[in-house]
């Protein structure tokens, strides 16, 4: 079995399993990742950015400048009206509103069970809500074809296990699945786009690697790598720092803030939301906080309420730039 048939065969697997995992889903997670390739579907646009570099070589997104994080061209504008959010029958989040500009990197936090991944999974179209509704540059998500979906939304799900059948490049050309046609795959622009984004999640070489040879850090960098390549207007990021070491997690969220799209991602350490976020959504019993810069997001009050620790703003030693510290309650 050659690659691409091998690819394909554990993609098939891959929508088994997690329809009857997710039955409750609209979609399988895959399904914003990599399309159901339909007889007769000839929708094959290239990704809008698939020419220009991504990640840490791409030009706009700021390190640096916060504001000019709202000048990406290639970033969406994502709106939640009255949201309401539920696990089988129970509602874990509702009422949730706010508003995204385009190229903000945006972090939601809470305590463990408030909703943060089912919000999440609502966001990326997975999840239909209860009630309410979610639009990316005023088009209704759940209202898109699958296809257009996947183009519009990336999302790199927790603990999410990609099939030991593949390789790291197999895994990460599924994400330009969306924008081919059927059985289109194994060009040569295609393997291109699967070495450049490794490149940039620092796995250089690492295409023909198999999968189950992976440590959990560098399956979490392929997976990632997977979501560049699918070049969305809005990426989301369910814990995307669990299994990485140190250097690997501040270059990953130094990386959420060089491209050129709209950043939404789940976090649960407090001081990497605050150094890394424009904006921070908390949840708490069952509702949202509003959308604040972190200063006001994580404001001591707040955390103490929230995850009943003590927080503290201090400046860093060398540079001056204020660091959220947090400690037991005395």
């Amino acid at each position: 079995m050659n690659g691409r048939d091998r690819r394909e065969a554990a993609y098939g697997r891959e929508q088994d399993r997690e329809a009857d995992a997710h039955e409750h889903a609209d979609h399988p997670p895959h399904a914003l990742q990599s399309i159901e390739r339909q007889a007769g579907t000839h929708e094959h646009d290239h990704p809008p950015h698939m020419a220009e570099p991504i990640g840490r070589e791409a030009a706009g997104r700021r390190a640096n400048d916060p504001g000019s994080s709202q000048n990406c061209s290639g970033a969406g504008a994502l709106a939640v009206h009255e949201l309401a959010c539920a696990v089988g029958r129970r509602v874990v989040v509702s009422d949730v509103t706010f508003f995204i500009e385009p190229g903000e990197t945006i972090g939601i936090v809470g305590p463990n069970g408030t909703g943060k991944t089912t919000l999440l999974r609502a966001l990326a179209g997975v999840r239909r809500p209860v009630r309410g509704r979610v639009t990316v540059d005023g088009k209704v998500l759940h209202e898109m074809s699958a296809r257009r979906r996947a183009r519009t939304v990336a999302m790199v799900a927790q603990d999410e296990q990609p099939s030991a059948d593949l390789r790291a490049g197999e895994v990460v050309a599924l994400g330009l699945t969306p924008y081919l046609p059927p059985w289109g795959a194994g060009s040569p622009r295609e393997r291109e786009a699967v070495e450049q984004a490794l490149t940039t999640v620092d796995l250089a070489g690492f295409a023909d690697r198999p999968v189950h040879r992976l440590s959990g850090g560098e399956r979490q960098r392929v997976l990632l790598a997977r979501a560049l390549v699918q070049d969305t207007p809005v990426l989301l990021l369910d814990e995307p720092t669990n299994h990485l070491d140190i250097t690997h997690r501040l270059e990953l969220l130094t990386l959420t803030r060089t491209l050129r799209r709209t950043v939404v991602m789940a976090l649960h350490d407090l001081a990497l939301a605050d150094r890394y976020c424009d904006r921070i959504l908390v949840l708490h019993k069952g509702a949202a906080h509003p959308l604040n810069p972190p200063a006001a997001a994580l404001a001591p009050e707040v955390v103490d309420e929230v995850f009943g620790v003590r927080a503290l703003r201090v400046p860093h030693p060398e540079t001056g730039v204020p660091h959220l510290l947090i400690t037991p309650r005395s």
